[in-house]
């Protein structure tokens, strides 16, 4: 699982540097907001990378997914791209997880027949 979210995470890093690019063009927002939320928002995702295994991880990734689709209120087209990277993280936590189960049960068979030959 943590490598398909950390693929998903750090896709979003480049989606959000891209989404401050372009929110950049707002004469309404100035550069160092711009750069504040979206620096803390790629630095999350980075880091969010190391925090897949432990508790609380995979709901963090949930708050940054809800947050990429919110900046559509900034940036209209996020709301597309976010709602499709949210579609990546459940897909990558949910087919990660099955993934996980299924190599847990081959090893358990693995070993299983390695003690018994």
């Amino acid at each position: 699982m943590r490598v398909l979210c950390s693929s998903t995470l750090i896709g979003e890093f480049f989606v959000i540097g891209f989404a401050g690019l372009v929110a950049m063009k707002d004469p309404d927002l100035s550069g160092g907001v711009v750069w504040g939320v979206c620096g803390v928002a790629m630095l999350l995702s980075v880091l969010l990378c190391g925090a897949l295994g432990r508790r609380g991880g995979i709901e963090l990734g949930w708050v940054l997914q809800a947050a990429l689709v919110s900046s559509g209120f900034v940036v209209p087209m996020m709301f597309i791209l976010g709602l499709c990277f949210a579609g990546l993280w459940w897909a990558s936590v949910h087919f990660g997880r099955r993934i996980d189960e299924a190599k847990a049960r081959w090893a358990a068979q693995a070993e299983a027949g390695g003690n018994t030959a």
